[in-house]
């Protein structure tokens, strides 16, 4: 009995360094897919950067774009290029801190939000599918009897996620600018103040569109893109709609950059996304990376909804977070 005990240790001694063993080629692994980050200083190294709830789909859709730019950087001493993921915007607040990512694609609003907690500065405007601006669209049931915003309240709103620009960020600025009280809600069958306009988040554009249908909140909110387009609002939803409020414009997305960032690395590196939609060789990275279609310069109507947006993401998260 004695020996056949030991005899189950060592088996057992086994199985746990083997399993161990497996674990730690699964982690090298996924290090080879996602590279960790160059040490702060590496100036040879160009680390771009996504916030990601899904790091294997994104890094495929980084990565083409960052093949193409880098060759084009070696006069400004770039000679390799990492891609690095964030589980959110702390996060990415802490790489571009520490000098760990030196170039970020987002949203605007999101984009705001790195600029105010880590200094990150708006590089170019980003167009995908050939729309470089776009803004939410605040929309109620047909006979729901609700015609502005000063209706909504003591009603409910659903909203996207606290990552979206349209669908989050610019309405909840609108209904604050109104003189609205936001107030969060459990789910969409509890119901807010009398005197407060009740929110959920429904996750996605199709959602908002079920719940307002459903009426189980009475309104919802998505950008311009989404309301015309039938897999995220079915017409059969959308005849009985009706728009009650858009928000102002916004860049659709930026590529932003640290904010010590070389000098002569951010000016080539902007000459070079500039030049992508001109060069035939870019095509293919340009539509995997999330249909973009060219990059622009931030013009001064950009800049200024960039700064309403800055303001406004500030009052949100000061007042609802």
């Amino acid at each position: 009995m004695g020996c056949r005990h030991r005899s189950g240790g060592r088996l057992s001694l086994r199985t746990t360094w083997f399993s161990l063993a497996l674990a730690a080629i699964g982690a090298a692994l996924l290090s080879s897919l996602i590279a960790p980050a160059h040490a702060a200083g590496d100036e040879r190294v160009l680390v771009l950067g996504r916030i990601s709830d899904d790091p294997k789909a994104h890094y495929e859709q980084l990565k083409p774009l960052l093949d193409y730019v880098v060759p084009r950087m070696r006069d400004v001493g770039i000679t390799e290029g990492r891609i690095l993921m964030a589980r959110d915007a702390q996060q990415m607040t802490s790489y571009l801190r520490r000098g760990r990512v030196d170039w970020v694609t987002e949203t605007a609003g999101t984009g705001m939000q790195l600029q105010q907690r880590a200094g990150a500065r708006p590089l170019l405007l980003t167009e995908r599918g050939g729309v470089s601006r776009y803004h939410g669209v605040f929309f109620v049931r047909r006979d729901s009897g609700l015609e502005r915003l000063s209706d909504l309240e003591g009603r409910t709103i659903a909203f996207q996620n606290t990552a979206s620009t349209s669908a989050y960020f610019a309405p909840a600025t609108a209904l604050l600018d109104a003189g609205q009280r936001l107030e969060i809600l459990l789910s969409p069958m509890d119901r807010p103040s009398a005197d407060a306009v009740g929110y959920v988040f429904a996750r996605s554009e199709l959602n908002i569109a079920a719940w307002v249908h459903k009426r189980l909140v009475d309104a919802g909110v998505v950008s311009n893109l989404d309301w015309d387009d039938v897999r995220r609002m079915p017409p059969a939803f959308r005849r009985d709609f009706r728009v009650i409020h858009e928000t102002q414009d916004f860049p659709r997305a930026l590529e932003m950059v640290r904010g010590d960032l070389d000098p002569k690395i951010e000016a080539r590196l902007r000459e070079v996304l500039l030049e992508a939609a001109q060069d035939p060789a870019a095509r293919e990275a340009l539509s995997v990376f999330f249909r973009t279609t060219r990059f622009l310069p931030v013009d001064p109507a950009s800049q200024q909804a960039l700064d309403d947006l800055r303001r406004g993401v500030t009052r949100v998260r000061e007042q609802l977070e």
